[in-house]
This record gives structure tokens, C-alpha cells and sequence, in this order.
């Protein structure tokens, strides 16, 4: 069901939330957070789809604080509403909050009245998002805060910006991208022989943020050189290609096709092995991101000390 609030309030909306639970039997209850989404007008609806997917495994609440374009301000100050529950909201109930001049300046009071009492904040930029979320009215009010460099022009300049404002509790869907890559590359070297890793080089696209990561991650953890091979962009290869693993005994690779859902894993005397290696979706990036909110030390570790050592060595 979807209900229509043009020219309203923060109250009106709070009320006609309390009459929809009331008479359509739309609860609260066994919401575990509430889930801020920062949008611009037009652009809201993949993210919405994508936390309506991820509420199947975290029920919540959905608030979209839809703002004009940064070029496009109005001077008339208005909010308009829309609810979304039942079958148009997934296993969550969808506020959104189109707001238009003046009305956006306090975006911290327009959400404050529509919040789960009791449950923690997670804050979501799908879009390019302002340096330093976390100080931001919203990040201040989120224990977790998303964003997405690989959405930005420079994404190599979006990392950096991350790592000079990052506070705990940030993350960035560049980094939720890495986790199938890092769970196989740590099972691989958990197997014998058990040598050190001389050199590493990871290829992938050239506007790949996650690639940056993957290989600052490696040199941070492997204390090994890394070499970044890029696809020129624009090639139509998207995200990363491979990874080698230079080692006495002979090098490890884990190369995965960018048309391809599945890798190949390459070892030395062995044949050829073929992992599931599927890209991973944004309800899926989202999902894992919500199943912690407390801050991630590792990924924290890697965009303030490992990145920022990386881009020194290739500058």
C-alpha cells in the first residue's frame, strides 16, 4: 500500500504511520534499525528496491530524505510524503521525504520524529556523498554510515577523501565488494606450502575503487610489494580481474573474467580449479553492511594506513 502526503509535515506523517498501523495492522514491532537513505530526487528508487530486499534479513524501518540537486534548489520550502507498507515495502515500512528549499536545511529534525525508539541508526548515501559523513546532522546520528566511491568521476580521489576524513563506523561498499575475493585469498593461504608471499599484482578496471582496496589490503597484510595492472577506461571491464600471488614454490591466481560469475583458481602442480566468484549485488552489499553496526577495525586499518601507503609507493 502506498500512501500519498503532498505539502505536509513531520507530525502528519508520524500520525498517519500510528492510523496505519492501527487499521491496516502494520507494526514496529521486531523492527531491529532504522535505515537512513540520502538521495536526490529521481535517484531514490534502486536504493529503496535494494533495502526492500535486504529487509527480508533486517527487518526495519526505511526513511528516504529525497533532496533537490545541488543545482536545482528551489526557494520554496515544502515537504512532500509518501508510506510505503505491505507488499510495497518488502519486510519494511518506507517513509519518503521529498523535500524542496528551505525544508532540507534541517534534515536532522525531519527524520528525528519518524526514528524506531530504541534501535540503532544506519546512515546510506547511494549517491556521491559530502566529505566527512560522519560529521554531517545525519552521520552524527548513525552508529554505521555507507557510502559508495565507485559511483563518484574519480573514485581513486573519492578513497582518498575517505581515508582523510574517515571516522569510526564509516564504510564503503568498495570495500563490502572485496569480501568473497579476501575469504578466498586467506583460504588459500591457509593451505600449504606455507610460504611467504614475495609480490602480489592485481589487475582490474582502471574506475575500480574495490581494486585500490584489495591491493592496499594485500600489501597491508602480506607486507609484500603490490603492483596494480588497470584496463583502460571506458574498455567495458568493469571491477577486478585477478590477483597473483608471487611465491618461491610458484605463483597463486585467482582470475576471474569480468562477463563471469565464476573465477579460476590457479595453483602450482595442480589442475585448474573453478570457484564461485558471483559480483555481488547491492541488496547484497547493503545486507552484509547491516548485519554489524559496530565499527569495522579491519576496513578502518586499511583506508587510513594501508591505502594511504599503496598510493605513496605508485605515486
Amino acid at each position: 500500500m502506498i500512501v500519498e502526503l503532498p505539502d505536509t509535515t513531520v507530525s502528519a506523517v508520524s500520525k498517519r504511520l500510528v492510523t496505519l498501523r492501527e487499521d491496516g495492522g502494520a507494526v514496529a514491532l521486531g523492527r531491529v534499525l532504522t535505515l537512513v537513505i540520502v538521495s536526490e530526487h529521481g535517484q531514490e528508487e534502486e536504493a529503496i528496491a535494494a533495502a526492500n530486499e535486504a529487509s527480508r534479513e533486517h527487518p526495519m524501518r526505511v526513511i528516504v530524505v529525497s533532496n533537490e540537486p545541488a543545482n536545482a534548489v528551489s526557494g520554496e520550502a515544502r515537504l512532500d510524503a509518501q508510506i510505503r507498507v505491505g507488499g510495497d515495502a518488502g519486510a519494511s515500512e518506507v517513509i519518503i521525504l521529498s523535500v524542496y528549499g528551505d525544508a532540507a536545511r534541517s534534515q536532522e529534525s525531519l527524520i528525528t520524529g519518524l526514528l524506531l525508539p530504541d534501535a540503532p541508526v544506519v546512515a546510506w548515501w547511494p549517491g556521491v556523498a559530502p566529505a566527512g559523513v560522519a560529521q554531517t546532522a545525519l552521520g552524527r546520528m548513525a552508529q554505521r554510515r555507507i557510502t559508495d566511491a565507485s559511483v563518484c568521476e574519480d573514485p581513486t580521489a573519492a578513497l582518498e577523501l575517505l581515508s582523510q576524513n574517515y571516522s569510526p563506523g564509516d564504510t564503503d561498499f568498495a570495500w563490502t565488494r572485496l569480501t568473497l575475493w579476501r575469504a578466498q585469498l586467506a583460504a588459500v593461504l591457509d593451505q600449504p606450502p606455507y610460504e611467504p608471499v614475495t609480490a602480489v599484482v592485481v589487475a582490474g578496471a582502471s574506475d575500480s575503487p574495490s581494486t585500490t582496496l584489495l591491493a592496499a589490503w594485500l600489501r597491508r597484510q602480506l607486507d609484500a610489494p603490490v603492483t596494480q595492472e588497470h584496463t583502460p577506461r571506458g574498455s567495458g571491464e568493469t571491477g577486478i580481474h585477478s590477483v597473483r600471488l608471487v611465491r618461491p614454490s610458484g605463483d597463486v591466481e585467482i582470475a576471474r573474467p569480468f562477463t563471469s560469475i565464476s573465477a579460476t583458481l590457479t595453483l602450482p602442480n595442480q589442475p585448474q580449479h573453478e570457484i564461485a566468484m558471483p559480483r555481488r549485488s547491492l541488496r547484497d552489499c547493503l545486507a552484509e553492511e547491516l548485519r554489524r553496526l559496530d565499527p569495522d577495525a579491519l576496513y578502518g586499518d586499511v583506508i587510513t594506513v594501508g591505502l594511504p601507503a599503496l598510493l605513496a609507493e605508485t605515486a
